[in-house]
């Protein structure tokens, strides 16, 4: 059945977002059919708009009220209303095409909330929950569009969403602590004799090294874990998924190569080195053992 002139215009729209946003996701969107790409893209674009709230420089009160508008525009979509936003009609129509919860939205809005009202989280059960509602729910979220029959793909996407989290966690520490946020754990910092200020100075100390390696662990358990996922869910999709957990466990271990040190320059792979793996799997030269570099 072709898709009403809106609603392939709010495709468009999520596409161009995804394209500007220039994320790890989006180029490994390009190995799936046309369908599950685009519907990538639309919840993409909507998650990537509810982000850009709490991210964005401004004022506290500002920001909650856009988190709250996302939130009325969110339960207006599931309730039939699309004319709010843009990006809606696409999403709507692949929450629909694709069987999604809702409940992985409200949870994703109540992550964006958490950003607004929390600085840093005593102990990794706290951080934890952060991680699920900000990554896991993504994870659940891409895993209806890839297809999965098995009910244990839904714990494992939930376990590579909290990996990829962890290691943007990782990445980012000094930046997020210059917009007054300490996600590592505080138990774990005082465990090592760091302060949360160390991350702000960039002295990467044996014991800073620890607390980093720390977190880094706990990041590799999830991607052994989750990584198990690959072959689970449908095979058009796997080489598109390969490829995302190839790349960020590939992030990973530069972060690991460097010692830790994520905070002379932001730590990333290049553009060839993003290609080489998504040729690898557009090839189909890649094995579902082999997921983790």
């Amino acid at each position: 059945m072709p898709e009403a002139p809106e609603v392939d215009a709010s495709y468009a729209v999520c596409r161009r977002i995804a394209r500007h946003a220039r994320s790890n996701f989006h180029l490994a969107f390009y190995l799936l059919p046309r369908p599950k790409r685009d519907a990538l893209f639309a919840l993409y674009a909507f998650m990537r708009l509810v982000d850009d709230v709490s991210d964005t420089p401004g004022d506290l009160a500002a920001k909650q009220k856009g988190i709250a508008a996302w939130r009325a525009q969110l339960d207006a979509a599931f309730a039939g209303d699309t004319g709010l936003h843009p990006v809606l009609p696409a999403f709507a129509d692949t929450v629909r095409r694709f069987g999604i919860p809702a409940r992985y939205f409200d949870d994703l809005i109540s992550g964006a909330e958490m950003d607004l009202s929390i600085s840093s989280y005593a102990t990794f059960d706290h951080l934890r929950e952060y991680c699920y509602r900000v990554a896991g729910t993504v994870g659940l979220t891409c895993l209806h569009v890839f297809g999965f029959r098995d009910p244990r793909a839904l714990d494992l996407a939930e376990k590579l969403g909290l990996a990829f989290q962890l290691t943007n966690i990782l990445r980012d520490v000094r930046r997020d602590y210059e917009i007054g946020r300490v996600y590592l754990p505080q138990d774990t910092l005082h465990l090592y004799g760091c302060r949360p200020s160390d991350l702000g100075q960039g002295n990467l100390r044996p014991a800073l090294r620890e607390v980093l390696a720390s977190a880094a662990e706990r990041a590799q358990q999830f991607y052994a874990e989750g990584a198990r996922l690959v072959p689970l869910v449908d095979e058009d999709s796997r080489a598109a998924l390969w490829g995302l957990v190839r790349i960020y466990s590939s992030l990973l271990a530069k972060i690991r190569s460097r010692g830790f040190d994520v905070f002379s320059s932001r730590v990333c792979l290049t553009s060839k080195e993003k290609f080489a793996i998504l040729l690898r799997a557009r090839l189909g030269r890649w094995d579902e053992s082999d997921a983790l570099a």
